[in-house]
């Protein structure tokens, strides 16, 4: 929102159609009609405004069901970067050690069920037939159960923004992020049934994120390093929203984890959203954000503010 600038006194005093002037400028400056949001309603896509340090920027943002969603591909960024490589082939080697451990423990569980059986004599077989029908039974149950774990997995709502191998692009100007989308670059949004339409409708002056959908991350270590008082429960709730969301779309599994549930910046974030409640709620939310260290959740955002400025893609 545009600040308005202080009238300065003048010598003489003003007639009064010198008065009336300004404030009918005022009124229609006032009164401008909101940018018309019935395209992004259509598409389901929505602009949105991001400050980071290094500057301000426009993108896009949507959500869609996982399954109609193919990830952005993180391979080439990666590689870029060593440590990130590393950090795969360690995390590939744990899921390969885990895997070989859990078949050792059930083969040796089978076995030990054998042995019993054959000591039980006849009971034991027929206790044995009884686990295993039970067992037979779990196991469909077990895979019915997970089919639907899959399909609500696939039908939960996901992030995608303007990416593009799994960097962030970044608009300093409306012009320019509409130029963009008309040249038809290749990009993780145009997978969506709806971007071409976007594409072919979409003017400067529509891009005019609303207040919900503009985030301020570069004031959010700074806010949290003026201490408790200080601390603006929108701001760090909003930008908790945002770094969650990009987190997942970047595919930025270590900045996930640090706002994972039961994280320290999580326990911060349902300490905001409890504090900005009335009644006792918002008394025990206060209770429990001075409890919470003020130089810990800087280094913290200040961690996560660096890894999704480390993968943005400025355009001009």
């Amino acid at each position: 929102m545009a600040r308005q600038s202080p009238q300065r006194p003048d010598a003489d005093e003003p007639e009064l159609d010198d008065i009336d002037a300004p404030a009918a400028a005022d009124d229609v400056e006032t009164d401008r009609p909101a940018a018309d949001r019935a395209l992004w309603d259509e598409v389901r896509i929505d602009p949105v405004e991001i400050a980071l340090p290094a500057g301000t920027g426009f993108t896009l943002r949507a959500y869609r069901s996982a399954r109609e969603l193919t990830p952005t591909d993180v391979a080439e960024r990666d590689q870029d970067d060593p440590f990130l490589a590393r950090r795969q082939v360690v995390e590939t080697e744990d899921d390969e050690e885990v895997v070989i451990l859990d078949e050792e423990f059930a083969a040796l569980s089978a076995e030990e069920d054998d042995e019993d059986a054959e000591k039980d004599g006849e009971r034991a077989t027929a206790r044995r037939e009884k686990s295993d029908a039970a067992a037979d039974a779990d196991t469909d149950e077990n895979e019915d159960e997970a089919d639907e774990d899959d399909d609500a997995a696939g039908d939960e709502e996901v992030p995608v923004f303007l990416t593009h191998k799994g960097r962030l692009l970044l608009f300093k100007t409306p012009e320019s992020l509409v130029t963009f989308i008309r040249s038809g670059a290749p990009n993780d949004l145009s997978q969506l049934d709806s971007w071409n339409e976007l594409s072919e409708r979409l003017e400067p002056a529509d891009v005019a994120p609303l207040d919900e959908d503009t985030y301020e991350l570069d004031l959010v270590v700074e806010n949290l390093r003026g201490g408790h008082d200080a601390w603006d429960p929108t701001l760090l709730i909003e930008a908790g929203e945002v770094a969650r969301d990009l987190a997942y779309a970047l595919r930025l599994p270590a900045v996930l984890d640090m706002l994972s549930a039961g994280s320290s910046l999580d326990d911060l974030d349902e300490a905001l959203r409890a504090s900005v409640n009335g009644g006792v709620g918002g008394f025990l939310g206060r209770r429990r954000l001075k409890k919470i260290g003020a130089q810990t959740a800087s280094l913290g955002w200040r961690t996560i503010v660096g890894k999704i400025s480390a993968v943005v893609d400025w355009r001009d």
